[in-house]
């Protein structure tokens, strides 16, 4: 390894450490709720609780924050941090679920655990089952993995043959599509409950990745949010719709079961189609940052926010180009690394309270204080500098 290059590493491994410290700190002090359980995640700046409304996908995503730093990571092998992932593991358990026997979760809870509001969609049971497999995995109580275990094949049940228990009503005029999300948290879902390649789950897994790659469209030029049911582009905005943070969220997705199938084609169209292409079609070149959204013909998106800067797809491209360039050692991958990496920590992190904000402007400014609520939690952060941390452990000691 070049000296400049092991410098880079080191230092980025010292400030991502650092980081991972801190934010972890600020979800510590200000997210737990003693008396009911589970987390707070609508937290201002400071950490102050402005609603205690309690997000079941955010719960399952700091459930699997806590277990998976206590089991891989030393210096987080606390019982206090295992204890609080066992009481928002206790209190998904408990409220999650919207009546005994249904595998359909809340999106949405009291404080105390009533349900207060339902979507038609996936993610609150994804996330349950996320967490409560690592938390498993963290204590060694198979009760978890067998719940999670229920919660994964509903939700590919789901995704892949009948929809109807999501209360989706089928409109005549509506148009049949397949969001990019479904079948990249159902493989980020098939890892985490897997045992490897050849496992239980590596049917699914295959039919991910081949749902992937009908995403990818226009001869591999742009990544697609929504396709057909055969893997076809759409018309209209919907067809045209693209979310680079999706995009290079499901490249490292795919780049880890190409490297658990053995697969070097498959991992070079992961890194190219889904990540490097979509990264700098989405780079702002004037302020920098990635857009939140964009049309593929360049027309004007329709999302009001489609020109902010939020703080998850740069977490995401943290994680994938700095994987990227430990697959491959191609030195322009480490360079994406440090771009967004730069960026993120200059806009994003928040030195005085930790954590970061997760919304800003086009210009880069912060738009919004808050460093949770509804959408944001003790997930994309932790877990990037955490899995960036990992990787530059494995890098750095190589001679």
């Amino acid at each position: 390894m070049e000296p400049e290059t092991r410098a880079l590493l080191e230092a980025w491994r010292g400030r991502l450490g650092r980081e991972l410290d801190a934010a972890i700190g600020f979800w510590a002090r200000h997210s737990h709720d003693p008396e009911h359980g589970g987390f707070f995640s609508c937290l201002g700046r400071d950490g102050a609780v402005y609603d205690d409304v309690k997000y079941v996908w955010l719960q399952g995503r700091q459930v699997w924050v806590y277990a998976r730093l206590y089991r891989t990571v030393p210096r987080f092998r606390r019982p206090d941090l295992l204890e609080a992932a066992r009481a928002g593991g206790e209190f998904l358990l408990r409220c999650a679920r919207l009546g005994p026997g249904s595998p359909k979760a809340a999106f949405a809870l009291s404080r105390d655990g009533r349900p207060t509001k339902v979507q038609r969609s996936i993610f609150s049971e994804c996330f349950c089952a996320l967490g409560l497999d690592e938390l498993g995995r963290a204590t060694g109580e198979p009760r978890y993995r067998r719940e999670a275990r229920a919660l994964l094949e509903a939700v590919a049940r789901w995704v892949r043959e009948d929809p109807t228990e999501l209360g989706r009503p089928l409109l005549a005029g509506a148009t049949p599509h397949e969001p990019l999300a479904e079948p990249m948290m159902l493989l980020c879902l098939a890892e985490q409950l897997g045992d490897g390649a050849g496992g239980p789950l590596a049917e699914l897994e295959g039919w991910c990745a081949r749902r992937l790659l009908c995403h990818l469209q226009r001869d591999g030029s742009a990544v697609l949010e929504n396709v057909s049911p055969e893997g076809k582009e759409l018309p209209g905005c919907l067809g045209r719709q693209q979310n680079p943070g999706h995009a290079i969220e499901a490249g490292w997705f795919l780049l880890r079961f190409a490297q658990r199938q053995g697969d070097a084609a498959l991992a070079a169209q992961a890194i190219e189609g889904f990540m490097v292409r979509p990264f700098q079609a989405g780079w702002d070149p004037e302020h920098g940052g990635l857009f939140a959204f964009q049309d593929a013909d360049g027309l004007c998106p329709t999302q009001l926010e489609w020109n902010m800067k939020l703080w998850w797809p740069h977490a995401e491209a943290m994680v994938a180009f700095l994987m990227a360039y430990a697959h491959s050692r191609e030195p322009a991958l480490l360079r994406l690394f440090d771009q967004v990496a730069a960026y993120a920590f200059q806009r994003f992190r928040d030195p005085e309270h930790g954590e970061w904000f997760g919304y800003l402007a086009q210009d880069g400014k912060v738009a919004l204080t808050i460093k949770g609520g509804p959408f944001k939690g003790c997930f994309h952060v932790p877990r990037a500098l955490h899995l960036c941390e990992e990787l530059l452990d494995k890098l750095l000691r190589e001679p």
